[in-house]
């Protein structure tokens, strides 16, 4: 029995070694091959061929000797180090992932950072100088767009625009409320002890305001790694993820804004002036960008029925163009990729295979993964590079004040936000938010931005940013998990959606809208009503194909949902085997076989019912399904005739019906106390009466 256990242990760590010997190898690999190639094989290599040539030149009837093997590392340098580098993530993301208690413990990123410090640490120690890694154009251009893409494609746009004004005050007034407030007491602080002068006296407002406003963003990749990991509840989810999306507009605005002012030293009340028109440019006009190019995917899409190969690549090309459009003028690229995929989706779907759409959803999720794995690994190789300037009292203060302000933030916004909501955010809502507002490497990427000459203390701004991110990700993020299961905080419940709910949440809609319509009161459900109409009315014949456009959205779900039960029947093994060549739009009745199966247990089979049961079965639905078939005139508040006299023709009609209801019941008490009438006489009878009757009396 100990000789089987300790097999057992043996062969579960077989894997794990030879994974652990794998990545050695790939370290090692990266490490000495640059080194290597870079010195003797290349030079000696180019000796060579320039002796080959002299001997050329002075004996020209010397034949040269053919090359058999060579070594040309500069010419694949670029392309095999950044394929080291994607082999290093995805060793390190599969190997988290066969530690189970690991991963239960540490959350992902926090292990990606100590692998990048680790590597930066090797390649210190191996003599080489640390590749600038995290260089924030390869991370603005490369690494930030497909992680953004994969979130705005998938975005749940229900939930989100129902809380789109809390995720608005949020993003916009709580980034506003964390830039001024930390940037204003760092200020502050530098200031104090003017007797003994130190490099923080050096320190002006607007620096500091600078950095405040790097820092105050919570960051998208942070909060996408730490959220998916702790399951939280949808609602937390959307407005934490939501914030971190879309403050992008307030950073952008603000970094440059003081970035422009900085040198000058002085704002007057028409730069502020210009900075809010400034936001709205850049907030609005990256939604328009977005918008448009997702109109041209989903416009695209629909003449790609005869080549369904490039559809994913309209997706993908449509969606880079314009974050990189939106960039080229300076607008929030992040919400760009948002307003695209969000807007492309719904058209996209119903017009290309459903090939395609698997194609674009792991392809997508593949791509976001591997560029969160790197963008935490580099953020440690990163922190090795250097160079720190460490300041104890400044990097202390920035952490403690990052803190102060989240915390003030989200229970100050939140106090004013639950007058006007219904369901309202209790306090554990409010601790989560405020505890999962997690710095990550945008913010490190904006501070690698400034320029030494105009930021004499970029150094030190860096050490606290780098410091700020450590912490929120290490301490914060190993930590809200337990945190969550001790406040017994609402988990996300992994619920099929069914016909039935789709059927009564759009029965809720428009019942709200028809109460708001009738009262007068334009609501949000009014708009999008309005909104609905519009898209199936106009924008549907246009950019979807065929007769998908004039689909009703129940019918299109549920032809969604039966090739969703359709897959997972085929890869239960539940249905027979489907040919590589059949075509996406397949029902169920394509593949459930002819003869169905017979059931095991007495409990599955449906009873039987007889023949007289089902033809009475049949006649009501077809009655009642006749009767939902009618069309009714709608409904409009301002074609409503007001009666004067409405209320006295009600209680007219409540007597009236009265009066006919006591007349049935008398009519039923006559029939029972009453005697019953003879029957009438048969004609012979009336015959003999008649004659008995004109006989004369003797």
């Amino acid at each position: 029995m100990p000789l089987r256990t300790g097999s057992a242990g043996f062969g579960r760590s077989l894997p794990e070694r030879g994974l652990l010997l794998l990545v050695v190898l790939v370290v090692l690999e990266g490490f000495f091959l640059p080194h290597g190639a870079a010195s003797s094989p290349d030079v000696s290599h180019q000796e060579n061929l320039d002796n080959h040539r002299e001997a050329d030149v002075g004996h020209n009837f010397t034949k040269k000797a053919f090359p058999v093997l060579s070594l040309d590392y500069h010419h694949i340098q670029t392309p095999f180090e950044i394929s080291l580098w994607v082999l290093l993530a995805s060793l390190m993301k599969l190997g988290f992932h066969l530690i189970p208690r690991l991963s239960g413990i540490v959350p992902e990123s926090c292990l990606l950072i100590v692998v990048g410090l680790l590597v930066g640490g090797l390649i210190k120690l191996a003599g080489e100088e640390v590749p600038p890694v995290l260089d924030s154009r390869l991370f603005f251009q490369c690494l930030l767009p497909p992680i953004i893409l994969d979130a705005g494609y998938f975005l749940p746009i229900r939930p989100f625009m129902e809380n789109l004004g809390t995720i608005l005050m949020f993003a916009v007034v709580g980034t506003l409320w964390n830039a001024f407030f930390i940037g204003g007491l760092l200020y502050a602080v530098c200031q104090i002890q003017p007797a003994n002068p130190s490099d923080l006296h050096q320190l002006e407002l607007l620096p500091c305001l600078l950095f405040a406003s790097i820092i105050s963003a919570v960051d998208p990749v942070a909060v996408l790694a730490v959220f998916e990991e702790i399951h939280i509840n949808e609602l937390l989810h959307i407005l934490v993820f939501g914030e971190s999306l879309l403050n992008d507009a307030v950073t952008v605005v603000l970094y440059h804004l003081f970035e422009e002012y900085a040198g000058v030293g002085t704002v007057t009340v028409m730069d502020c002036f210009l900075g809010v028109i400034s936001f709205l440019v850049v907030a609005l006009g990256g939604v328009l960008v977005g918008a448009i190019y997702g109109i041209l995917s989903a416009f695209t899409s629909r003449f790609t029925s005869h080549t369904r190969v490039i559809e994913p690549l309209f997706v993908f090309v449509y969606s880079y163009m314009a974050y990189l459009s939106a960039e080229m003028f300076h607008l929030s690229g992040i919400m760009a990729l948002i307003a695209c995929g969000a807007v492309m989706r719904p058209y996209v779907e119903a017009n290309i295979s459903h090939k395609s759409h698997t194609t674009i959803k792991y392809f997508l999720k593949m791509w976001s993964s591997v560029s969160e794995t790197l963008i935490f690994i580099f953020l440690g190789v990163a922190t090795v590079d250097g160079p720190h300037s460490w300041n104890w009292t400044f990097v202390t203060v920035t952490v403690i004040l990052c803190l102060v302000a989240r915390v003030m933030g989200v229970v100050g916004l939140t106090f004013v936000i639950n007058k006007f909501r219904i369901v309202k955010l209790t306090t554990k809502d409010q601790f989560i938010i405020a505890y999962g507002g997690l710095r990550g490497a945008i913010a490190f990427s904006l501070g690698f931005l400034l320029k030494k000459e105009h930021f004499p203390m970029r150094e030190m701004f860096l050490t606290a940013i780098i410091t700020v991110i450590f912490f929120t990700v290490f301490v914060q993020g190993m930590t809200i998990k337990p945190l969550v299961e001790l406040l017994a905080v609402k988990k996300k419940q992994e619920a099929k959606r069914s016909i039935n709910e789709e059927i009564h949440t759009q029965f809720l809609d428009h019942l709200l809208t028809g109460i708001e319509d009738i009262c007068g009161h334009y609501g949000h459900h009014h708009w999008k009503d309005k909104l609905n109409r519009f898209n199936k009315k106009y924008v549907k014949k246009c950019l979807i194909a065929g007769e998908r456009s004039k689909e009703p959205q129940l019918i299109a779900f549920y032809h969604k949902m039966e090739m969703k039960q359709a897959i997972e029947l085929v890869a239960s093994g539940g249905g027979v085997k489907l040919p590589s060549a059949m075509p996406s739009t397949v029902s169920m009745q394509n593949i459930q076989p002819k003869k169905p199966p017979i059931a095991k247990s007495a409990e599955r089979a449906l009873p039987q019912l007889t023949r007289g049961r089902e033809e009475e079965i049949r006649k009501i639905l077809r009655s009642n399904l006749q009767r939902t078939r009618q069309r009714l005139r709608s409904y409009n508040r301002h074609t409503l005739v007001v009666d004067p006299y409405e209320d006295g023709f009600n209680e007219l009609l409540i007597k009236k019906q009265k009066m006919i209801d006591l007349e049935k019941k008398i009519k039923e008490m006559n029939n029972y106390l009453t005697v019953p009438a003879a029957p009438p006489d048969s004609p012979t009878m009336c015959r003999a009466r008649l004659a008995q009757t004109l006989k004369p009396t003797v």
